[in-house]
């Protein structure tokens, strides 16, 4: 059995580690509300702008905008939002999971698989895999915004356009709730726009300007919002995971402690009646 000592040495190293998971558990939880705030915010507009591409597209069937043209996939794209920071769980690691599947079924299909990545736990995972990375940022912060993803979208979109790949998709984390974050793969290109049955009202619109220039404007818009919301639902996955994961960790340092506790007084009880033990022998024998 350990000395005393060394047990209670223990114990206040387990306290103080015990006191950052608390402090990083509240810090999580009210960076997940703002967070959440933020999602939140962002959902309607990327499902409304989907919403009005379907109308624009079914008024006007015959315009064909490159972004909802099939093509023959020959090579594909793959937009991964992760974290910038870890001790959040299995967060990241469920999203490498999809990917690598993805990767793996296109690869068996005998597509080249060209990457972005947004988050610096992708940039560490998938720059060990010997696959193009075309574009990448990290340290987006906790609050990501639009302009800071226009590059990295922009180097995809100008791939698919030059016919590099023919294909793209978007996969990160999606918000259920505080205790649930599922990893999720949606495809970008060709845009999967709601379809004429799922509208809701149909309406013979005047546009000005023209459709063409509507969803020439709006194709872009509509990549740009899911990206954005991708990143932003994110961020509230992993606030929310964190959060958990530091609770987690909080409740086990107190497990730890009670049990180490619990050691330390009987090495103490142990030393006490060594010592009582002694003194009578000593006593005894005088």
């Amino acid at each position: 059995m350990p000395g005393t000592k060394e047990i209670r040495g223990k114990i206040a190293s387990i306290k103080s580690t015990q006191k950052i998971t608390k402090a990083m558990e509240m810090v999580a939880a009210s960076k997940m509300r703002r967070a959440q705030e933020r999602m939140r915010a962002a959902r309607p507009y990327a499902d409304k702008i989907r919403s009005v591409i379907g109308h624009v597209r079914v008024a006007n069937p015959n315009h064909r905008h490159p972004y909802l043209v099939e093509r023959e996939p020959q090579a594909i794209g793959i937009i991964i939002v992760s974290s910038d920071r870890g001790l959040c769980g299995a967060l990241n690691v469920n999203v490498f999971k999809q990917v690598l599947a993805l990767v793996r079924e296109w690869q068996e299909r005998g597509c080249a698989v060209h990457l972005c990545l947004i988050g610096s736990k992708a940039l560490q995972f998938f720059r060990r895999l010997r696959l193009p990375i075309e574009a990448s940022i990290t340290h987006l912060g906790d609050k990501p915004h639009i302009a800071d993803l226009i590059g990295t979208v922009t180097a995809m979109l100008d791939l698919y356009s030059a016919g590099r790949i023919d294909r793209l998709f978007l996969t990160g984390n999606r918000f259920v709730n505080t205790m649930t974050q599922r990893p999720e793969t949606r495809q970008l290109l060709p845009a999967e726009t709601v379809d004429a049955a799922d509208l809701q009202e149909r309406w013979d619109y005047l546009y000005e300007p023209g459709p063409d220039e509507l969803i020439a404007s709006y194709m872009m818009r509509y990549i740009e919002s899911q990206v954005y919301r991708a990143a932003v639902e994110n961020l509230a996955c992993e606030m929310a995971a964190r959060m958990v994961a530091m609770k987690s960790a909080t409740d086990n340092a107190g497990e730890l402690i009670a049990e180490l506790q619990l050691i330390y007084n009987k090495a103490r009880q142990a030393a006490i009646t060594k010592e009582i033990s002694e003194i009578v022998g000593g006593a005894a024998a005088v």
